[in-house]
């Protein structure tokens, strides 16, 4: 079971979130989540997949020519073996970012990665798993996400902002779930409230799912 991972898919594509929003970047999904979101939507990504030794997923990246790599999931730090394959990402040079709800201890995830950490606002049904004391953990470089579905989710955010200071670590990003809050109203809270984070969208559903008229 040494260096290797189970993998649910390696793509290429443009970053749809985060401050590396429109970067081309390598996607490494790694299968498994120990959260069940209301909004979820890689539920593919819970179970199946395959087993990946780590030269085998470098082997993957390298035919993509990328300087940027995500690891997501599904809930990547679920693997053990996520941790030392960052690291490995890294010293090859890449530029490297995790996704992760935050439910799971960050403390050892390399310095040099970016980490983007969504804390589970209450409509997600998952609100009780996040573990704030992973915000001590977090570098300026950071990033903290909530994903906000309707007007009590956008209260708890603010509250939590609030009550763990979180524009003073690290950039903060409030983005919509798509389909159920129009991201005219968040952007119009944000603003009524003089909120300093930063507004997002998924630019991957705008392009994609858009195009194919979902």
């Amino acid at each position: 079971m040494s260096n290797r991972l189970r993998v649910t898919e390696i793509f290429y594509s443009l970053q749809g979130e985060s401050s590396r929003v429109g970067l081309p970047t390598a996607f490494i999904r790694l299968t498994g989540c120990p959260l069940r979101c209301a909004y979820c939507d890689t539920e593919y990504a819970f179970e199946g997949g395959q087993w990946f030794d780590f030269d085998q997923v470098v082997n993957k990246l390298e035919g993509f020519r990328a300087s940027y790599v995500t690891l997501t999931g599904g809930e990547p730090l679920a693997q053990k073996n996520a941790i030392p394959f960052l690291r490995l990402l890294c010293d090859r040079g890449y530029q490297v970012s995790i996704e992760t709800s935050g439910a799971l201890d960050v403390s050892m995830v390399d310095s040099r990665v970016l980490k983007v950490m969504d804390l589970k606002a209450p409509s997600s049904g998952e609100s009780k798993k996040n573990r704030f004391d992973n915000i001590v953990h977090l570098q300026s470089t950071d990033e903290v996400k909530f994903v906000v579905a309707d007007q009590v989710d956008y209260e708890w955010s603010k509250s939590v902002l609030k009550k763990y200071a979180l524009l003073d670590k690290c950039a903060v990003l409030f983005s919509p779930v798509y389909g159920d809050l129009s991201p005219k109203t968040l952007a119009e809270w944000i603003l009524r409230d003089r909120l300093q984070v930063r507004f997002q969208a998924q630019l991957h559903k705008v392009i994609w799912q858009s195009a194919q008229g979902k």
